[in-house]
């Protein structure tokens, strides 16, 4: 799989050069202050995190390896995503796997010349890479009245039906076995199918039809994608919140998110139908299912690799509002089931080995906890039916497990009267956190860049869980990107109110996606770090330690004077005071950068600017070019009495960041 470079911003490997002119001092600069006598809010380790949802194929036909669509025949329609040829039967019983009954026979054709076999499509094709190593494995066995091992020949299929890779998988014995095979491409396709026929005589059961690379994140056998997982290390998340989103309320309670499904042996965990598949009316997707490959136990995995807190959502009874009426919901006397699923979590995430779920993790591979500090109810949930579920899961895991932080909903909105009944509800039961969600136009983000700067200081605390400046099916351009930071500087001064807070959606196939727009587009070999994605790697890069006051001309924060945002940290590791402007003008101007406090305090030496910077505010990066924008460096000169001016660019983001002890 191709693997697009990151940029990655350590202060001690930037790519630098002297600014000279450009950091010249203005006519009139516009003055901002930067208190460094009185640091304020603690910045909380989890500040800027990622959310997934398996929407756009995130997780079947993205982040998850598996190149083999419907690999156990388990879709409602059991052959989607094959063609079959010759001799081929679904079979029911006597199968290998409780949950997943179905597999196929092989027989042989009607003719000498004539074959029995499978092929699959894959996730709108199947990639490889010339020279690489793919792992094809099976479930198998030979007929019962079979005396001698059947042959079968698995081979990767270019987009002229020519042959580039083939190997032999012989079955050998009657009871169900895993075989596994080893396929080496020789040349690069990127429209492929996998096809495998039965080449010798005799019947073959087979089931669980897999076809992995071989090289996946950290060599998992049933792995992650190395270049989309690479690319979500280099964001520095603080937090990773799954599954999602839509896909835990499901279309219905019977195809909700169902976290126990999801884990134990990846052969015997079920189909789920996915939410998204006939959600977007002008894109429907019927092929699109959850194979569980990616689970609960993946998650955890992932959160771990990435150095993020878990953050698990579960269902709270009810099913998605926009798709149901109340009746879809579970009934107040049948809650005790979802509340012992959030339960059952807790023990499968930090229970002892001698607990129930704490030996299933064990079992997996995961004797260590995984340290869970956070768990959602519900996502986007509203009215006092979404309240009164809420209260009876919070009466028992406060009684239970009060080291756990529980975070409830605000509702899919971020105003209105609904919205305010919940926060209503969320202050009565004292939830720990409140998951607001706002997919908004750039006015909105530009016009709530001060939002939080006059939310109540007591009480739960706000997890912005879902945001992204938004324009419904239009693709990821600079534009939304400096929007999302503008506001984003409003997060920031506010961290005692916003902790935390994480972008959506985060993944996005190019052929197979319901919603625009994403942080990270891909295909099935490739990937494209939008802008967007930018500007959240410098805010989690620099997320700080401490707050700093910074204020314009005013006295007031900067939040949209002259077109001009901004906020400040310190970070102690760093040793380093980090301003972050954002200029929405579409001329440069000059800012002059004041520092208070003893002199002590003030920065010595000179500093860094990370600058993202177009000239054309709707410039996109996409598979043509990828790198139409993405951030450049520069040094800045010293301070000169306590100040410095600087240039910034029309239509920027910038972090700069400044020794200091």
């Amino acid at each position: 799989m191709k693997f697009l470079s990151i940029v990655f911003f350590p202060i001690i490997t930037l790519l630098a050069s002297v600014a000279g002119k450009a950091e010249e001092n203005s006519a009139a600069p516009f003055r901002v202050t930067i208190d460094v006598s009185s640091p304020g809010t603690e910045v909380s380790p989890n500040r800027y995190g990622i959310f997934f949802e398996d929407i756009n194929f995130a997780a079947d036909g993205g982040l998850y390896a598996e190149l083999i669509k419907n690999r156990s025949f388990e879709f409602p329609q059991a052959f989607m995503g094959w063609k079959i040829f010759g001799n081929v039967a679904l079979q029911i019983e006597d199968g290998p796997f409780t949950r997943n009954p179905h597999y196929i026979r092989l027989s042989p054709a009607s003719h000498r010349e004539r074959k029995t076999g499978v092929e699959n499509e894959g996730f709108r094709g199947i990639a490889w890479e010339k020279g690489k190593k793919y792992r094809f494995s099976a479930w198998g066995r030979v007929g019962v009245n079979q005396t001698t091992p059947v042959v079968l020949q698995a081979c990767l299929i270019d987009e002229k039906n020519n042959s580039v890779a083939q190997t032999d998988m012989v079955i050998t014995q009657k009871e169900w076995k895993k075989y596994i095979v080893e396929l080496v491409p020789s040349k690069t396709v990127d429209q492929g199918s996998f096809r495998l026929l039965l080449n010798s005589p005799g019947i073959v059961d087979l089931d669980h039809l897999s076809l992995f690379p071989r090289h996946t994140w950290k060599e998992r056998e049933n792995g992650l994608r190395a270049d989309l997982t690479g690319a979500l290390k280099e964001l520095n998340p603080g937090l990773l919140r799954f599954p999602g989103g839509c896909i835990v309320e499901g279309t219905s309670l019977a195809t909700r998110y169902n976290w126990k499904d999801s884990i134990g042996p990846v052969e015997n965990r079920p189909l789920n139908e996915n939410r998204w598949n006939f959600s977007t009316k002008k894109r429907l997707s019927p092929d699109y299912y959850q194979s569980y490959g990616l689970g609960f136990y993946e998650y955890f995995l992932l959160a771990e690799d990435l150095g993020a807190t878990p953050l698990p959502v579960l269902n709270c009874g009810m099913a998605c509002q926009f798709q149901n009426g109340k009746e879809a919901h579970a009934s107040l006397e049948d809650m005790d089931v979802y509340i012992q699923d959030a339960l059952d979590l807790i023990e499968f995430a930090n229970g002892d080995i001698s607990t129930k779920w704490g030996a299933l993790r064990a079992e997996m591979g995961h004797p260590r906890p995984f340290h869970l500090k956070y768990l959602a109810i519900g996502n986007e949930q509203w009215g006092d039916e979404y309240a009164e579920r809420l209260e009876r899961f919070l009466a028992t895991l406060r009684k239970k497990h009060p080291e756990i932080r529980i975070i409830g909903s605000a509702g899919p909105g971020a105003s209105g009267q609904e919205f305010d009944n919940l926060w209503k509800h969320m202050r009565s039961l004292n939830v720990d956190l409140v998951d607001e969600h706002y997919y908004a136009s750039p006015d909105w983000f530009r016009k709530n860049a001060r939002r939080y700067d006059t939310y109540p200081r007591s009480g739960p605390k706000v997890f912005a869980g879902e945001y992204a400046c938004h324009t419904p099916e239009k693709s990821n351009n600079f534009s939304s990107a400096l929007h999302e930071a503008a506001f984003m500087t409003g997060l920031e001064r506010n961290a005692d109110i916003v902790p935390m807070a994480t972008y959506a959606p985060l993944l996005a196939h190019k052929d197979a996606w319901q919603w625009k727009p994403d942080l990270i587009w891909f295909d099935n070999r490739s990937l494209v770090l939008t802008p967007n994605y930018y500007v959240q790697q410098m805010y989690s890069t620099y997320a700080g330690n401490r707050i700093l006051p910074l204020a314009g001309e005013d006295g007031k924060p900067l939040a949209g004077q002259k077109g001009l945002y901004g906020s400040s940290v310190f970070d102690g590791e760093r040793k380093s005071i980090i301003v972050k402007l954002v200029n929405m003008n579409p001329s440069d101007c000059t800012i002059q950068l004041n520092f208070k406090g003893q002199d002590e305090q003030i920065p010595k030496g000179s500093g860094i600017a990370i600058r993202l910077h177009s000239d054309n505010i709707e410039t996109q990066n996409n598979f043509e070019k990828p790198d139409n924008i993405r951030p450049v460096s520069t040094i800045l000169p010293a301070l000169e009495k306590n100040r410095l001016d600087l240039r910034i660019p029309a239509y920027s983001f910038g972090v700069y960041v400044f020794p200091a002890e």
